[in-house]
């Protein structure tokens, strides 16, 4: 089954109150609400597109694929690229766990990939 998972990337983004950044953002304060509690069953593509951007990320990274007891589909098929992964990533706790003299490595491994990748 396909499912909306965004928590998953509040916390990724180390976004703790996800309603007051969602609605800072101009997200209604009802779809608000109910994304943050991760109470949505369908959204309009033109509000995906405007979470993709706000979130900077994309409409994958919002869904999530729980496959069905009876569900037999190959391993590499490419649905199985939104199963659930099996550890959230929480980079707040992790950097946060950091020594402070040690940021200036991962600020510089940072840049490293942003400008290996062109970002």
């Amino acid at each position: 089954m396909l499912q909306y998972n965004f928590n998953r990337v509040f916390k990724a983004r180390g976004i703790e109150k996800p309603y007051r950044f969602l609605h800072h953002a101009g997200i209604s304060s009802n779809l608000a609400s109910k994304i943050s509690k991760n109470e949505v069953h369908r959204l309009d593509l033109n509000i995906m597109e405007r979470l993709c951007i706000i979130l900077n990320c994309t409409s994958n990274d919002l869904l999530e694929w729980i496959p069905e007891e009876n569900t037999n589909i190959p391993a590499d098929h490419a649905l199985r690229l939104l199963e659930k992964p099996e550890k959230e990533i929480d980079f707040t706790r992790k950097l946060n766990a950091i020594p402070l003299g040690k940021m200036t490595d991962i600020s510089n491994l940072i840049d490293e990939y942003l400008k290996r990748t062109g970002q």
